[in-house]
């Protein structure tokens, strides 16, 4: 019964965006970027208000995407994370 209720809560919602939007009120690159950003602390907020989103739906397509991904790379540590340090003294 939990595993169900766990499964069924990470259902998405309803999208509510209307089927045409008007070029400029789409999210681009930019907003893409500081929203992927600043993604971890949407997350929580997320968590506890229900008109808050991760993801921006009203955006233009692959520019935002690709500019929300370099925002969550970026908060969640970017290149210097990513397992490419050399440890001094270890042969590998």
């Amino acid at each position: 019964m939990l595993a169900a209720l766990v499964l069924t809560g990470c259902a998405p919602g309803a999208n509510e965006v209307p089927a045409t939007v008007p070029p400029d009120e789409l999210a681009g690159f930019w907003l893409g970027l500081w929203q992927g950003f600043i993604s971890p602390i949407t997350f929580i907020v997320s968590l506890f208000n229900a008109e808050v989103n991760i993801y921006e739906v009203r955006n233009d397509g692959n520019w935002y995407n690709f500019g929300f991904m370099i925002g969550v790379a970026i908060a969640f540590g970017g290149p210097a994370s990513a397992g490419g340090y050399a440890t001094p003294g270890r042969k590998g």
